[in-house]
Parts: C-alpha cells; structure tokens; sequence
C-alpha cells in the first residue's frame, strides 16, 4: 500500500524507465521518499525488450474511486521508520498530512488522529497554492510555505518543483531579505544548528546532535553581510535554509541530506544587541584569531561526522570570505557561492549576451567590463571572467587590460596597492586611479557594466545613455539583490537605451513594454541557476574540491542550455521553469570534468556508461512513498 501525489515532473522519463524494466519506480533520495533502483528485478525476472514488454504491463492509470483516487497502485519500494503514531505525525519528513492511506494509518498506529478522510498530494497541493494566491503580500505568502515546510517536507518541495517561476520569489530573492529581518519574531520551529563562541571545544561532538546521519551539502552563514542588507547576526539563518530549499527542488538533493547552518560569532548591528527578541548572541562580533579558530573547529568537527560533505559558505563579509574561501578550497570540497556561484552564473549570463549579439564566447577577452563593486561579489565575478579569457587563449595580459573595477573610491589603481587586498590588486590599473563611472564611461567606452554594490539606482540615466552612445548593444547587469538595492531596473536599462541592451538583474523584474509597443522579457541572473547542479555533481561523483574549471564548465553548460528562441527574446538566462533540467546538466558537466581530473571516485562503470540516466535516477522526486515500521 502506498500513498501518491501528483505525477512528478519526469513522468516522461518513469515511462521510459518502466518501458525499460519491472522495476516500476523513479529513483529518489530522500528520508521520506527514498526509493533507490539497485538493478534487482524485485521477483518479476529479467526485464524484457521494449518491443516485447506487454502493453497491460507498461501503462497503469490512476484511480478514480475511493481513497485511492488521483494516485496510483503501482510498486514502490517501502520506507521503513523507527517512529510510530504522533512521532510521524510531527515529523516533516515522514508526515503526508491527510494523504496517509487506511493501511498505514492502522499499521503505523495513528488510525483516528486524523480526519477520516484520505486526500491525495495534488488536492493537497491546490489548497496551499490557493492560500498563497489569495495572499497579497509576498512575506505572508513566505510565511504560509515556509509553515508547509515544517510540517511536510514532501509537499513543499512537490510544490517548489512544480511551480519553481511563481515560488522561488517567495522562498528566496527578493522575499528572504524580509524573512531574515523578521526571523526573529516570526520563529516558529529548530530548523538547522548554531555554533558559537561557547561551544569551542565541543563542536565534534555538538555534530551528533543533528539526527541524519548522510549530510551531503552543508550552507553556512555567519550572518556579516546578507544580501545588501548588512550584518543580521543569527537572523542570517534564512538564508541557509532558502539556498538548501534551492538545493532540493532544483538541484535534486534530498531534504534530509542538507543541513543548514549559523556560525553566531555576534552582531555589529547596534539595533540586534539592544532588540529584547534577538535569538543570536548580544555580543560585538568576533574578529581575528577567536573568529578564525571557532570557524576552523566547525569545519574540522563536520568533516569528522561526514567526511565527503560540501561546505558552501554564504554571505560572509568581504573581508573574510576570500580569506577563508582561500585556506580550504584546494583541501576540502567547499566553495562560495558569493564569490564562485555569483561570477560561474554571471560568466554564463555574459556568454549568453555575447550570443545575443551575434558574438563567439571567443569574444569576451575583446570586452571592456566595468564592474561596480569591488568587494568578494566584485571580484570574484572579475575572477571568474579573466579565468574564461585564459580558458579562451588571451594571454593574463590582455585579460586584465579589460576589467575596470571601481569601489567607493574610484577605479581601482596602483597607487592603492597597499590598501587592497591581494585579489583586488590583481586589476588595479596603472593609470587613472579613482576615476569615477562616468569618467571611466566616457573615457574607455565599455561594452558592458556589472553592478555588485547593494547601492540602490546607482547606475543613473546619464550614465546609461552615455554608455549607449559608446556602445550599440550595452549589456548591462545590475546584480544587487533585494530589489530595492539593484543598481537600476529594467524598465530604466531598456528606456535609456532606446530598447538596444541586453540586460539581466540579480532580482527579479517583469516584462517592460516601450512607448513603441516594443516588449522585453528581462532575465534574472541568479546563482540558483549554477549551484545546486554544482552541488548535485560533486556529491554524486565522490569529487574532493571545487576546481576553478569545475566552474567554468558549469557556467558554459548553463550558457548552452539558451534557445535561439530565448535569445530572440533578449533573454540570456533560460526559463526559470527548466532549472531542474538545466542543474542535471550542470552536474553532469561537473562530473565530467571531474572525471577528467580524476576526482569521480564513486562512479562505477555503470554510471560512466551513461550519465544523463545516472544523474537523473539520483535526483529527488518529491512523492509520497508507502512507510513501514522498522523492525529489528
């Protein structure tokens, strides 16, 4: 007996699969829908030729009377689970809410804790999707999926999966800004760990008190710099959780394999330390070596528990993050995604562009880029461009001489050396140091402009139109999220270019419609496009680092993934709806890579055979499977 859900999104590809085989079942990886094809033929013997299966035996319909109605009877591997009665009820990974069926009801031991009826996930679907449609505002709606969330893992994320364009505003930019803002006062349910200064010397054994015991993607956060609103402190938890919400819908990583997480080292933030409701510690933040050491014993204390884990640090400040991203990348699997995510992602957005105007990826070392921004967002986008240019042939040379990277004080210059940091200095320019944008728009005419500075409206109108003036196609990104702190919006970039550029935000802005009855469908550049495929390949292949060309390759895999169609558009990043589909092929150019470099230890010859169906039968389908009691 089992419980189901609306078909899952790869229904095409469970009708290849049972058109292949007996088996009967999708592959997934979670605590409440783990179901693994471990090549057994389950007693129906050998499977048969597609052309010899029986027609009876391939296609099986849903049911329409009874509790059974809108799911199916066919096999699904059992779930078996220690918990028994209120403890499933009150556990988000096993709770099916209503859905649970009369067999499981009686043989779990809670027939009559529930309302007599059995309603199937589709109908369960439609009233969350109601309530959050009949909602106006967008943290009310973040709120009542974040309340599925934490009673039922399984609904929320078929709800992700099935609408990832209308949700991830909701779960992530721009709504978790407000989320961590309030977290505080809207804490509800322990979602994740905490480690701080008083747990120095007790992290290797704080670890165990997480109960799964196969974490395959850890995010952390020290709260320092969320999004462009500063120094949250714990409230910081908010993101961890919405990236990890990223990881299982889109990237196929399994709910109970993440693990999110707050190094509470204290807040700066004058309002957090005199706020009565503040959940964090009331401390000035830590620095030097006390910040460096507590962050050093967690690293080593989750390695300890899971030694393959990947470790992606999240909205440190600039000021740690290329420092610690710098002590652990060439030793353990991490990356971070502000540095890393955010340049692979925009390096996939600026491959795009060039397509758009008719331009070979060869192209991007004959660019003049002028990045706003000069902290680890700013330069490791800068990182990752000039690391595309080599890929590409241009000499280090010739790739510097096309970045303009401006901070607070002007063009980054020679005359700064001292006060920058190593990565900073690498593009610091000879000539014309604290040359202002303007200055530098006019002087050196860049083909395109990067925004990474949380300064809402920087990017102003004379400086837009001049830069249109230099340039018939400017591509301009303002990448700052939230919304309000975006650089310009879309429908400023695309009226003072006369409709001519080719544009991509790091928040989300709807269609713009010129005076001419012109329409163009802006794109977001959001790392969710780039970093749960790169999570999702290094863990299945067993990977030890993140390489500089792991990045690469991701970033050209998601460029590739654009349609002549979408490119027609203006677009350069693909329909927010595919990114399911675009993180199976990110990952599999991960592994590729990987593989190349000899960092795929956990692929045998089965998987190397044919790793569009590896990747895809490891990716999570939220769907409610039949559970068990375990016995011993």
């Amino acid at each position: 007996v089992r419980s189901a859900g609306v078909a899952s999104s790869a229904s095409a590809n469970n009708k290849a699969s049972m058109q292949h085989s007996f088996s009967f079942f999708r592959a997934m990886n979670s605590a409440s829908t783990i179901v693994e094809d471990d090549g057994s033929d389950y007693g129906f013997g050998k499977s048969l030729p597609d052309d010899e299966t029986p027609e009876e035996y391939i296609e099986e319909g849903e049911e329409t009377i009874g509790e059974w109605t809108g799911c199916t009877r066919k096999f699904l591997a059992p779930l078996s689970v220690s918990q028994r009665g209120s403890e499933i009820l009150n556990n988000p990974l096993f709770n099916k809410f209503t859905a649970f069926k009369t067999g499981e009801r009686d043989r779990l031991r809670f027939r009559g804790l529930l309302p007599p009826r059995r309603v199937n996930m589709k109908i369960q679907k439609e009233r969350v999707l109601q309530e959050i449609r009949a909602e106006p505002s967008m943290i009310r709606k973040h709120i009542i999926l974040e309340d599925v969330h934490d009673r039922n893992e399984t609904l929320y994320h078929r709800i992700l999966v099935d609408h990832m364009v209308e949700m991830a505003p909701i779960i992530y930019t721009p709504t978790v800004g407000q989320a961590c803002k309030e977290f505080a006062m809207r804490y509800r349910r322990p979602r994740g760990m905490y480690f701080c200064e008083e747990d120095r010397g007790h992290m290797a054994a704080m670890v165990y008190n997480w109960p799964e015991k196969d974490v395959h993607v850890i995010v952390v956060t020290d709260g320092s710099r969320i999004l462009g609103l500063g120094d949250l402190g714990a409230n910081g938890m908010g993101i961890p959780i919405g990236k990890l919400s990223l990881y299982c819908a889109a990237g196929g990583i399994a709910p109970h394999r993440v693990l999110p997480v707050v190094l509470d080292v204290g807040t700066d933030n004058e309002e957090l330390l005199n706020d009565k409701f503040y959940l964090g510690v009331q401390k000035p933040r830590l620095q030097g070596s006390k910040y460096y050491h507590l962050v050093d014993e967690f690293i080593q204390a989750v390695r300890h528990r899971w030694p393959n884990v990947l470790i992606q640090f999240e909205d440190f400040s600039s000021d740690k993050a290329q420092k610690l991203l710098n002590k652990y990348r060439y030793d353990i699997l991490c990356f971070n995604d502000d540095i890393q995510g955010t340049g692979a992602t925009t390096l996939a957005g600026v491959l795009g562009a060039l397509r758009a105007k008719g331009e070979l990826p060869t192209s991007l070392g004959d660019q003049r880029i002028l990045i706003a921004g000069a902290g680890s967002a700013g330069i490791g986008v800068a990182q990752v461009l000039y690391q595309a240019m080599l890929e590409h042939g241009r000499s280090e040379e010739e790739a510097k001489n096309c970045f303009f990277i401006v901070d607070e004080k002007g063009l980054l210059g020679t005359e700064r050396l001292n006060q920058l940091s190593t990565e900073q200095a690498m593009f610091a320019r000879e000539a014309d140091g604290g040359l202002s944008l303007n200055d530098i728009v006019n002087k050196y005419k860049p083909t395109m402009i990067l925004g990474m500075t949380a300064v809402g409206g920087l990017f102003s109108e004379k400086l837009i139109r001049d830069m249109s003036t230099h340039c018939e196609r400017p591509i301009i990104f303002p990448l700052s999220n939230p919304t309000i702190k975006a650089e310009c919006s879309a429908e400023q970039a695309f009226e003072w270019t006369d409709g001519r550029c080719i544009f991509a935000s790091g928040s989300p802005f709807g269609p713009v419609q010129l005076k001419d009855g012109r329409t163009f469908y802006p794109t977001q550049c959001n790392n969710m496009f780039v970093f749960p495929g790169i999570g999702l390949g290094v863990t299945l292949c067993g990977a030890k680092t993140v390489t500089d060309r792991m990045l690469y390759v991701a970033a050209e895999a998601l460029a590739n993934y654009l349609t002549e169609d979408e490119l027609a558009q203006g677009k350069v990043f693909p329909d927010l709806s595919t990114i399911r589909d675009v993180s199976k092929k990110v990952a599999i150019a991960v592994i590729e890579e990987a593989i190349r470099t000899s960092q795929a230890p956990r692929l045998d010859e089965k998987a190397l055979s044919d790793l569009d169906a590896f990747v895809q039968k490891k990716m999570y389908d939220p769907v409610y499977v039949p559970l068990i009691e375990k016995r011993s």
